[in-house]
C-alpha cells in the first residue's frame, strides 16, 4: 500500500469514527424528538411524595436507579437489541421488545417506552438509512418498538458498538432526568451539573454490568417505582407524563 493510499484509508476511517460519535450524540441529546424530556420515570411522584426534596436527595434517587433499574433492565435489553440488529436477527430483537413492553410496571411507564419507540422510528424514517430492511422490521414489531429496542437499532445502523450505545443511552437518561429534577424539586443549573458530574463517574460501570448481564439475569423489579409511578397517573397536580 502506497502512502498516499494508506493516508486515504486512515482519513476515511477518521470521517467513519467521527460520523458515528456525532450520532451518538445526536442521539443522547435532549433536543432528540423522540419527547424524553417531557418524563420524570417517577421522580416528579417521588418529589410529591417528599422523598426527593433538595440536591442531596435528588443525586441520590438518581444515582440508585443507574444500577436498580437502568443497567439490569433496559440497558441490559439495549445491548442484546444491538448485537441482534447486527446481526440481522429479527427474531431476536422481538422477543427483546416484548420483553421491555411485558415488564413495564405501571400503565405511564409503557406509554412513555412506546411513544418514546415510535417517534425514534419516525426519526429513522426520515434519515440516511430509511431504506434498511431492519427499519421496516422495528416498524412490524407488536404493539409497537420500545425505546430500547428502537434506540439499539439506531446506534446500530450508526455504526456503534454496544459499549458505545450504552453509553450514550445512559448520558441521554441522566440529562433528561437531571432536567427534570430542576423543574420538580426545583433545583438550579448549578445542582443539576454537579448530579450529573457524579452520575458520570458511575455511568461506565452500570454500562459494564449491563453488558455483562445475561439474558436470564435481566430484570425490570423495582417495586417502589412502581407504586409511585402508579400513584403519579392520578397525581392532582404534575408537570411530566411518568
Amino acid at each position: 500500500m502506497t502512502a498516499a493510499m494508506a493516508t486515504t484509508t486512515t482519513s476515511t476511517d477518521a470521517v467513519g469514527a467521527d460520523t458515528t460519535r456525532l450520532q451518538l450524540m445526536w442521539l443522547a441529546s435532549p433536543a432528540l424528538p423522540v419527547g424524553g424530556f417531557s418524563y420524570s420515570e417517577g421522580l416528579e411522584a417521588a418529589v410529591e411524595a417528599g422523598l426527593v426534596h433538595d440536591e442531596a436527595t435528588a443525586a441520590a434517587w438518581l444515582a440508585e436507579q443507574l444500577p436498580l433499574t437502568l443497567a439490569r433492565g433496559d440497558a441490559a435489553a439495549l445491548a442484546e437489541a444491538c448485537r441482534a440488529w447486527a446481526a440481522h436477527d429479527e427474531p431476536a430483537a422481538r422477543a427483546l421488545n416484548a420483553w421491555v413492553a411485558q415488564t413495564r410496571e405501571t400503565a405511564e411507564l409503557r406509554l412513555q417506552a412506546e411513544q418514546m419507540g415510535r417517534s425514534l422510528l419516525e426519526w429513522l424514517k426520515n434519515g440516511a438509512h430509511a431504506a434498511d430492511a431492519r427499519v421496516a422490521q422495528l416498524s412490524a414489531l407488536p404493539p409497537a418498538p420500545n425505546w430500547p429496542v428502537a434506540f439499539a437499532l439506531a446506534a446500530t445502523l450508526a455504526g456503534a458498538a454496544p459499549r458505545d450505545a450504552l453509553l450514550a443511552f445512559a448520558w441521554g437518561w441522566a440529562e433528561n432526568l437531571a432536567q427534570a429534577a430542576m423543574k420538580a424539586v426545583p433545583l438550579g443549573q448549578a445542582a443539576a451539573q454537579r448530579m450529573l458530574t457524579a452520575l458520570a463517574a458511575h455511568i461506565p460501570a452500570a454500562v459494564d454490568a449491563a453488558l455483562a448481564t445475561a439474558p436470564e439475569a435481566r430484570q425490570a423489579f423495582a417495586p417502589g417505582l412502581a407504586i409511585l409511578s402508579a400513584r403519579h397517573e392520578t397525581q392532582y397536580s404534575r408537570l411530566f407524563r411518568s
